[in-house]
């Protein structure tokens, strides 16, 4: 652990970083390699106003005097200048196309990101709108239903947008969404692919009877969504459709959504695995569940959500016939990921225990029991509807 400000922690507690927090000289230090105002360079004016409590990599607001920058540091572990630039030029596509994303700085040398040793940075514009989510911790809800619709169009629309970016998906990584698990034809044995690429994931699944366990929870709800996954286009999305990851015309509840921001996880799956993940990330109380056993799902805010994204892009009878088969599994392939992330990288065996116990087995668990039950059975009333 580092020392620094508390951010988000695995659960509802804060918790020491896991990466140093930024300081005034390290962005200054980082500004220096970008292009200045006229007669005002960045370096001279940067101080930081806000840290982000975000937990996977080190970020923050940097206000320059005449303008306010987001900073962030990742380790090269966790994304290289490559992966990053995927990412920015899905940002690029879907600005060029008329949604609001903060646009992505580039250094005097022209490049997106900034590779300084270890580590790497991004440099963006701030967010237009009112940032009313951010302190909110993933895995928490709209405050009410008007911002749950309307976050649904939101997303109808980047979906909309992205039909027509056409890079190949980000291979498998440390905290990036894919889909490559939930549409083989094999999942375990896809599964086994991974892992021989992946030596650290390797390390920690094999102190684990992970087949044995997959096979008992994820496999049938994969068999289930796979067929529908793969009768559908791929396309790019989000990757992690949750509140904090966009900005607000007010700070009312009639609010509607500004600004897109935060694509770090954006990769090439499907239309309706991304609306999957925006349900998983907002409308289940999964902080409950390592602490209770229990979590409640908001079944209005789900119908809200939906509501929003079919007022702007209506599902297709497969695509509503897959949304209930594939949100159990959603997680699947980030949170092996996320184990990756922090038995190989972090060094943190609770939160590597954690992620797999709870978050990859206990998520796919708790759609076996009555709470997730009840949440398919109204999704798979609502494909059978005409509406």
């Amino acid at each position: 652990m580092t020392a620094g400000p508390l951010v988000h922690g695995m659960g509802a507690e804060m918790v020491a970083p896991d990466w140093r927090p930024l300081t005034d000289q390290e962005v200054r230090a980082v500004l220096s390699r970008y292009p200045g105002a006229p007669g005002q360079p960045p370096a001279a004016e940067a101080v930081i106003t806000w840290p982000s409590p975000r937990p996977m990599s080190a970020a923050a607001l940097v206000d320059l005097g005449t303008a306010t920058v987001f900073v962030k540091r990742h380790h090269r572990r966790v994304r290289t200048p490559s992966q990053l630039g995927a990412e920015h030029a899905f940002a690029r596509h879907l600005r060029s196309h008329g949604l609001t994303v903060p646009a992505v700085l580039r250094t005097v040398a022209g490049d997106s990101s900034l590779a300084l040793g270890d580590w790497v940075y991004e440099v963006h514009e701030g967010a237009p709108g009112f940032d009313l989510y951010r302190d909110a911790m993933s895995w928490t809800p709209f405050t009410n239903l008007g911002h749950a619709w309307s976050a649904g169009a939101a997303l109808a629309r980047l979906h909309r947008l992205a039909t027509t970016f056409d890079r190949p998906p980000r291979p498998f990584a440390p905290l990036i969404s894919s889909c490559e698990v939930i549409t083989a034809s094999d999942p375990i044995a896809q599964v086994g692919r991974l892992i021989a690429d992946r030596p650290g994931l390797a390390r920690y699944l094999g102190r684990r009877r992970w087949a044995d366990d997959m096979a008992r929870h994820l496999l049938p709800a994969v068999r289930r969504a796979a067929p529908l996954l793969r009768a559908l286009a791929p396309q790019w999305g989000h990757g992690d459709w949750h509140p904090s990851n966009l900005t607000w015309t007010s700070s009312g509840s009639q609010a509607v959504v500004t600004a897109v921001f935060d694509l770090g996880l954006a990769n090439r799956t499907f239309a309706v695995h991304d609306l999957a993940t925006a349900l998983e990330r907002s409308t289940v109380s999964w902080l409950d569940l390592a602490g209770t056993g229990q979590a409640a799902a908001d079944f209005d805010a789900v119908a809200a959500l939906l509501d929003g994204y079919q007022s702007a892009r209506p599902l297709s009878h497969r695509e509503k016939a897959a949304l209930a088969e594939v949100l159990p599994v959603v997680h699947l392939e980030y949170a092996l990921s996320e184990v990756e992330y922090f038995a190989d990288v972090v060094g943190s065996a609770a939160n590597t225990d954690l992620s797999y116990d709870t978050y990859l087995m206990g998520h796919a668990q708790w759609f076996e029991g009555g709470n997730g039950s009840h949440l398919l059975d109204m999704l798979r009333r609502r494909a059978s509807s005409r509406t």
